[in-house]
């Protein structure tokens, strides 16, 4: 299965959709004489083209050095928006690698997890080091650190609630024909199957983007009074929420070997019997391929 599909092109259209403008209304008031504020520039530079396509942030006044800044920081904006977006698809590939279920029980056919049975790493530092995220400094490795704890906390609530519902994945366990069933693959079924009661946390943006701006740093948001870094958590956690949903219907789980006793097979013997208090082989990277 490949990873997730998030779209950056909506983050960037949302994003866009906020109405932004540099420079901001509170380092911004607009010149008491209008004929001596246009008579300052020059007729080139009373008007300029957009740069970055689509635009992150619009201009107070449509000339070009207001443009440039847009331009300049919208680019910074949108390259911050698909790194970001890369680290997450990286960190969640590596935890498909290591995720496993346990703890399972099987009772004939159908198999039994309580919350709790999917386990994996925190995404968190393996969002920060991923390799589109490890080399960002200053206030952008702030922003990071937001991004990545948000979605590792709502992806984390998600994983802790996940259950396996009585799913039949073993139909060679409702009869079989000896003391113990070995080992054998479960009938592949999507991990949407696996319910969990926490599935909006990864599924719909709003956890995401709330959980992104508390992880971030107070003194970043004190300094945003435009709420700059609202819409970039929002522009971030809608394609993510997005490709979650997308993700959980195609994930298989697969090659998840459950086994178990017969003990209807005991003297008096019974030729054939079903599986009774079973359980999994528990091994990473297995299960979710």
């Amino acid at each position: 299965m490949p990873p997730i599909l998030a779209v950056p092109i909506l983050g960037d259209l949302l994003f866009m959709a906020k109405g932004l403008k540099l420079p901001t209304q509170s380092d911004w008031k607009q010149p008491q004489n209008a004929e001596h504020y246009g008579n300052s520039l020059s007729i080139p530079d009373k008007i300029a083209i957009p740069k970055t396509i689509t635009p992150e942030f619009m201009p107070q006044n449509m000339n070009k050095y207001h443009q440039d800044s847009c331009d300049q920081v919208g680019l910074a904006f949108k390259l911050f928006r698909l790194r970001m977006i890369a680290a997450v698809i990286f960190a969640h590939t590596m935890w498909k690698l290591q995720a496993k279920f346990s703890s399972l029980k099987v009772m004939s056919v159908s198999a039994v997890g309580a919350p709790g049975c999917l386990g994996g790493p925190e995404l968190e530092s393996l969002i920060k080091y991923a390799p589109t995220a490890a080399t960002m400094s200053g206030n952008e490795a702030k922003y990071r650190d937001a991004v990545a704890a948000g979605v590792s906390k709502c992806f984390k609530n998600w994983q802790d609630m996940v259950t396996v519902p009585g799913l039949p994945w073993y139909p060679a366990f409702a009869a079989f024909p000896g003391p113990m069933a070995p080992p054998m693959p479960n009938v592949p079924m999507p991990i949407i199957a696996c319910m969990s009661a926490q599935v909006t946390e990864i599924a719909a943006p709003f956890s995401m983007k709330s959980e992104m701006i508390s992880a971030l740093d107070g003194g970043l948001k004190q300094k945003d009074p435009d709420k700059q870094h609202e819409a970039l958590f929002e522009s971030i956690a809608v394609p993510l929420a997005l490709g979650f949903l997308a993700w959980m219907p195609l994930q298989m789980v697969t090659l998840l070997m459950g086994k178990g006793p017969i003990p209807s097979f005991a003297p008096p013997f019974v030729p054939v019997g079903p599986v009774v208090a079973g359980d999994n082989i528990s091994q990473p990277g297995h299960a979710l391929v």
